[in-house]
């Protein structure tokens, strides 16, 4: 009987605590004495009471006390996203292996778009070993802008953990939502034949309905895997002005 709730029990979290630490000073930084009291006082009081529903009341607290300024010194980045990220850390930090990600999913689940997004964006360093691919694949359907944004973009979680099928599907999303794609986490290495066809068929249609193609979408291309006929087709749609002049710039210089 123990052997088979052992083998049903949730996986424990693996944190990256020093990428936390770092948040923690840079988020000091931003501090006057006061608030610096005032932000201790919260972390005791999580201390004391680590519950999701504390977490929550914190989390609305800091919108309130430490607005939403971006940060010169982490770009996309404001105090409240910095303290958002160590109280789920912190919360974290503090429960048992099993529980940890039922409770990353319920913390998910309760927060607003903002709550949501930092989350997203701060997943890699919650969960290194991809425990949390389900609720990240989750993230990915939404059609919210801002959250589909902290999975996709600037985010190593999905090049880390994704299948090939699900990180395509976040490429084409990315283009999709008029996302900028070079901010694709490693997609470079992520880049093939099929995902080439893929993204040619995704501009098709955008000309197929006289809509702009991304400027970013030939970042998705690997042009030295490109057929004769798709380098063809690329450069007869060049001709006739109808994809910028740019793209012939990425095709490789013996082709």
């Amino acid at each position: 009987m123990s052997m088979d709730l052992a083998s049903t029990a949730a996986p424990s979290l693996t944190l990256r605590h020093q990428a936390f630490v770092e948040r923690q000073r840079l988020l000091d930084r931003q501090l006057d004495d006061d608030t610096r009291r005032w932000w201790q006082e919260r972390l005791e009081q999580l201390a004391q009471q680590p519950s999701a529903n504390t977490l929550m009341l914190l989390s609305s607290q800091c919108k309130r006390r430490l607005g939403d300024t971006p940060l010169a010194e982490a770009q996309g980045w404001n105090r409240t996203q910095l303290a958002r990220a160590l109280l789920l850390a912190g919360l974290l930090e503090q429960q048992a292996g099993a529980e940890q990600l039922p409770l990353l999913r319920q913390l998910f689940l309760w927060g607003d778009d903002q709550e949501k997004s930092v989350l997203l964006k701060v997943l890699d360093d919650l969960d290194t070993q991809g425990a949390s691919l389900d609720l990240a694949l989750q993230a990915g359907r939404t059609n919210n802008r801002e959250v589909f944004a902290a999975i996709a973009l600037d985010n190593p979680f999905p090049a880390r953990h994704y299948q090939d099928r699900a990180f395509h599907q976040l490429v084409l999303k990315t283009l999709g939502m008029g996302l900028d794609s070079r901010r694709i986490s490693g997609l470079a290495q992520r880049r093939s034949v099929d995902l080439n066809q893929l993204a040619l068929e995704h501009m098709e249609e955008q000309l197929a309905a006289d809509r702009s193609v991304s400027d970013s979408l030939p970042r998705v291309i690997a042009f030295e895997l490109l057929s004769q006929a798709q380098r063809q087709r690329l450069r007869g749609l060049c001709q006739q002005q109808r994809l910028a002049s740019h793209w012939l710039q990425h095709f490789p210089p013996e082709a």
